[in-house]
């Protein structure tokens, strides 16, 4: 998937949960997604990197996850082929949202307390979320290369217009149409999109909704 492809499908996502009081600034969630993952949409859903650990299950994490091979450093020596667990999700919201229970921790204040998209990932590393001692110039870097800092304004954006670019607007439009051949979603949705008159809370809405599976068809 190309960066641009994965950042306008996860940055409506981000940016909801900024606004309902997320800690993390959207440039550098999106840009810790991108890294974690290489901008590979995972069917378990975990964009950010959390292992499964000995965590309990909790409201967004039912207990499931995945092992793949990884590296890690230690001691400033790096280590291939480690074995990790991953938790594995329902969506991406439910990742996302699971971090932000991890980050409550006070092992993270500074992360929470952090006052720049820059001082965030140095305090990311700081405070041991990663081994790779790059992490932080790999995230700052990734933000600054795919001009994520835009996403940090968003919170004045919520319901206004989407400024996206016409294949966005015309791979949003074949998306939600299959819904709306499915019976699941209204004209009136789409129209939006012809219209170029969409916000992100309502592109939000509907893919909560959607992705619920409701039985019944969402009306305008």
């Amino acid at each position: 998937m190309k960066p641009s492809e994965f950042i306008a499908i996860i940055a409506p996502i981000v940016a909801k949960l900024r606004v309902e009081g997320s800690p993390i600034f959207p440039s550098v969630r999106i840009a810790q997604a991108m890294l974690e993952t290489g901008c590979t949409l995972h069917s378990w859903n975990n964009l950010v990197g959390l292992k499964a650990g000995s965590g309990l299950p909790n409201a967004y994490w039912s207990g499931r996850n995945v092992s793949t091979k990884t590296w890690e450093v230690y001691d400033g020596v790096r280590h291939d082929g480690v074995t990790a667990y991953w938790r594995a999700y329902d969506t991406v919201e439910d990742c996302f949202r699971d971090q932000d229970l991890l980050f409550t921790w006070s092992r993270y204040d500074r992360v929470r307390a952090a006052k720049s998209p820059q001082a965030q990932t140095a305090m990311l590393l700081a405070c041991g979320y990663a081994t790779d001692p790059r992490y932080t110039d790999k995230l700052n870097s990734l933000i600054a290369s795919n001009g994520l800092d835009k996403y940090d304004q968003m919170e004045d954006k919520w319901d206004m217009a989407m400024k996206l670019a016409e294949w966005q607007w015309d791979m949003l439009y074949e998306v939600l149409g299959k819904a709306y051949n499915e019976d699941r979603l209204a004209w009136e949705w789409l129209q939006k999109i012809k219209d170029r008159t969409m916000t992100t809370a309502e592109l939000v809405f509907i893919n909560t909704v959607l992705d619920g599976r409701i039985d019944r068809k969402l009306e305008v």
